[in-house]
């Protein structure tokens, strides 16, 4: 099993919103960086679990848990001219970008925030979220963060 982590500003789509959503599962659409997009279509498995984090608010951290619950395949909204992901680029025969669904698992009482990620900065020295300029909306982490992290919330 893999661990990921995966942002999301919430006044798009927050960790409420996946809970609500039909069976509490969405397609994580519209990534269109290609790291980010290599992650979910190369590597990300049925059953690995998310870290579902919020960026650009009030409180940017960690929300809630999500669990990939279908692998990758083709993003509709690329193809659908006139949506704020259309990519005139992609075509259905070779397509550019990908998506996986993501299923609600579970929201924190309390946020794990960045401030919070940031004070424990020499277990999670390696968390591409705290690396300065990193901006994947997609990133792995390890056992050993998920263990940690999870154990704050």
């Amino acid at each position: 099993m893999n661990y990921w982590l995966m942002k999301s500003e919430p006044d798009v789509f927050g960790i409420a919103d996946l809970r609500a959503a039909p069976k509490k599962t969405t397609a994580w659409d519209g990534v269109r960086n290609y790291q980010a997009r290599n992650f979910m279509r190369d590597d990300m498995k049925k059953g690995d679990l998310v870290l579902f984090y919020h960026s650009n608010c009030e409180v940017p951290g960690i929300y809630g848990i999500g669990k990939i619950s279908r692998e990758a395949y083709p993003d509709e909204t690329a193809f659908q001219r006139g949506h704020v992901h259309y990519d005139p680029k992609s075509r259905r025969e070779a397509p550019t970008w990908y998506v996986v669904d993501v299923t609600f698992v579970r929201e924190f009482a309390q946020p794990v925030s960045l401030e919070t990620l940031k004070a424990h900065h020499a277990r999670l020295s390696e968390m591409l979220i705290l690396r300065r300029g990193n901006r994947l909306s997609v990133t792995p982490i390890s056992t050993r963060e998920w263990d940690f992290i999870t154990s704050l919330a």
